[in-house]
């Protein structure tokens, strides 16, 4: 049986990914910083679907937790075939006026441990010739983001860092996909203090999407026809209405 790793896993895309893996019958490490609400979604989980789930509570938005949590895996003699880098908080307001530390931890969260995990697992995925990385980006990734400015730029960060080791990994049997997901249906909206906009994409939707495209190997992976199609519009315009949207949210 193969393995999955799954950060964010507790709820919206993270949880929906958990779930569509149990279905096809991989064993699931979920990773979460919510030690209780970790421990409610594995009792859900293992009662739903009659399998065990290995859980880790670990806040990855902090220096070095990325390496803990890979040597505690270890440890427990886990092997991981697929891993996928879901955890991600977003920050909405002007520049000016997001919070240092909240920033920092976004940074560190989004860009950072991505980067330590990819680098971690990579060494033991190359040694066997084998092994997926799925790493969550965004629409934001193909362009500026005014009033998400960091936000945004972390996610252009990760397809850009993902797309680079995609080529690197080729060779040594790794595939290596981008998920850039448009306006969903998840607490993202409800941590910013704002409200879900209408039209959000149903979280299990895009991870249905996410996990056929996975396993085909796309390169990067945008569910719905209409932020696909909204990738031909050329970025000032993007940038324009992301400015009106994002300051009147």
């Amino acid at each position: 049986m193969k393995t999955v790793l799954i950060t964010g896993g507790t709820s919206g895309i993270g949880k929906a990914l958990v779930q569509h893996f149990l279905k096809e019958d991989y064993q699931v490490v979920l990773v979460a910083s919510n030690q209780e609400k970790l421990a409610k979604t594995k009792d859900e989980l293992e009662d739903r679907y009659r399998e065990k789930i290995y859980v880790y509570a670990q806040d990855l938005a902090q220096i070095g937790a990325a390496q803990e949590l890979y040597k505690r895996i270890k440890e427990d003699g886990l092997e991981i075939n697929i891993l996928i880098n879901n955890a991600g908080i977003g920050l909405i307001g002007s520049a000016e006026n997001i919070d240092f530390g909240k920033e920092e931890q976004m940074m560190q969260l989004n860009m950072i441990t991505v980067v330590q995990l990819c680098r971690l697992f990579l060494v033991e995925m190359y040694e066997r010739k084998e092994g997926k990385i799925l790493n969550v980006a965004s629409t934001g990734a193909f362009q500026p983001g005014p009033y998400t400015a960091s936000y945004y730029a972390t996610k252009s960060f990760v397809l850009s860092y993902s797309r680079a080791i995609r080529r690197e990994a080729a060779k040594n049997g790794v595939q290596v996909c981008t998920l850039c997901p448009g306006t969903t249906d998840t607490e993202f909206f409800h941590r910013t203090g704002k409200k879900t906009p209408a039209g959000a994409m149903p979280a299990d939707k895009v991870a249905e999407y996410a996990y056929k495209k996975l396993m085909k190997n796309k390169e990067i992976i945008v569910p719905g026809f209409l932020n696909r199609l909204l990738r031909v519009v050329p970025v000032r315009i993007k940038m324009f209405f992301v400015a009106i949207i994002k300051n009147n949210a």
